[in-house]
């Protein structure tokens, strides 16, 4: 079968991997000049299985409410004339209780156990190094009632099969010895030692090159111009070299949308619409100036809702979510406040270790935004949609490192008529008949 994969960020370039693993004829198409060039460059570095929360809980739409004038709050609500946020939202609102937050927990633990399991046997595979640390991941409080409730988090991830284990101050600083300037204001942590870090970026394009010495047709520096459509299938995809400004059709049995948030307008142009909502995340990462004091751990700072994770000799500190549509720019007040958030609290929590200079003062603070792909339930969407010949693959929020290996896996297992073995709810496929299922209409997601 020939396939054609829109879009070479971690979750296509996984795609186009297991599809030619299983015999397909492959096209990888991306606009930039590289895979891993938007979303996938500078994300937070983690494989957080036990870390996978969704957003949606019955707390968030206070907490919300609360944040909306602080430029500097993990979750930034921006009101846009856009219909399309305002539907999101209410269907996000609709998440937000008990029954909601567990329910997709479960189903966001199974993939991120299965991509897990999936990304280690890539990693055997093909020998990729990638700054891999196998260190696991700890979240650190510095706030006694967020600490209790940790227990309670602690324990619903347990029954779903996720070791997190909940310490005090004194292991967590065992753990983590980098912690020890901070240690007078920590309550105490989480840890969860089978998680790890390493960079998505480094990852994605080495598995990209693999792909293309195994056959696939990497078309990079190509823009979407738009889907053939007729008859109620897909009969091609338009594209236009960036370099040359030549349009280019290609033709196939299959074609996959992996768009991160542009996946959203893409399909609306043909009609199919998706529960795809941009949620912008920055990162900064910085050159070590202390390396023997910096953290060997990747860690969760729960008061600000950061992640960090050591890169060899630089450290990555990412996070924050902003609903605001589709703004990648860096120079706004929001997003100066935002980077300058970063900064500050890698300062406060490890005085020194990183050049944590803005240009002005010497340093050389490599900053970054990115969209992330979010769904109300941050369950992605992997499996059919209603024009024939046409699938997706978005809609993983923060988690795409996390549940790329695998969802690209479930993927190419469904076109290839199998059922992948987890338990989630695949779009498109019916768990009793697999893969060659009924498929939904759009009105679902109106």
């Amino acid at each position: 079968m020939r396939v054609v994969v829109l879009g070479a960020g971690i979750i296509g370039t996984c795609t186009a991997w297991h599809l030619l693993q299983r015999g397909h004829e492959v096209v990888l198409a991306d606009r930039q000049p590289d895979a891993a060039l938007e979303t996938s460059f500078a994300n937070a570095a983690q494989i957080s299985v036990s870390y996978c929360e969704p957003w949606a809980n019955r707390q968030t739409p206070l907490k919300a409410l609360k944040w909306m004038f602080d430029a500097q709050a993990p979750l930034l609500w921006r009101p846009q004339l856009d219909p399309a946020q305002w539907r999101w939202l209410w269907q996000f609102l609709l998440q937000c209780n008990d029954r909601a937050f567990e329910r997709n927990v479960a189903q966001l633990v199974a993939l991120g156990a299965y991509s897990h399991a999936t990304l280690k046997q890539m990693v055997a595979d093909t020998g990729i190094e990638y700054q891999r640390s196998q260190r696991g991941i700890a979240h650190v409080y510095s706030d006694a009632r967020a600490f209790d409730e940790a227990a309670t988090a602690a324990e619903l991830m347990r029954r779903h099969g996720v070791q997190r284990q909940v310490v005090g101050r004194d292991e967590l600083l065992r753990i983590e010895p980098a912690l020890s300037a901070y240690a007078d204001r920590i309550v105490g942590g989480t840890y969860t030692p089978t998680d790890e870090h390493g960079d998505a970026r480094v990852f994605t394009q080495a598995l990209a090159r693999l792909c293309g010495q195994r056959g696939a047709q990497l078309l990079f520096g190509h823009a979407v111009e738009r889907l053939g459509v007729s008859g109620g299938e897909v009969q091609g995809v338009h594209l236009r070299c960036l370099a040359t400004g030549q349009p280019r059709a290609l033709h196939a049995d299959a074609y996959v949308v992996a768009c991160g948030s542009y996946t959203t307008p893409l399909l609306a142009s043909v009609g199919v619409r998706v529960p795809i909502y941009p949620g912008k995340g920055y990162s900064a990462t910085l050159a070590l100036r202390e390396p023997a004091r910096a953290p060997q751990v990747s860690m969760i700072d729960d008061a600000r809702k950061i992640a960090i994770s050591r890169l060899g000799d630089r450290l990555r500190v990412a996070g924050t979510i902003e609903l605001g549509g589709f703004d990648l720019r860096l120079d706004t007040p929001v997003a100066r406040a935002r980077c300058h958030m970063l900064l500050q609290r890698i300062e406060e929590l490890f005085p020194g270790v990183a050049d944590t200079r803005l240009p002005q003062q010497g340093g050389d603070p490599q900053f970054w935004c990115g969209l992330r792909p979010a769904t109300p339930t941050n369950i992605p969407l992997i499996g059919r949609l209603p024009l024939q010949r046409l699938w997706i693959n978005a809609g993983h929020g923060t988690l795409g490192w996390t549940h790329g290996a695998g969802s690209g896996r479930a993927l190419a297992e469904l076109i290839s008529g199998e059922r992948p073995a987890l338990a989630m709810t695949f779009v498109g496929v019916d768990a009793a008949r697999g893969a060659a299922a009924a498929v939904p209409t759009a009105s679902r997601w109106a």
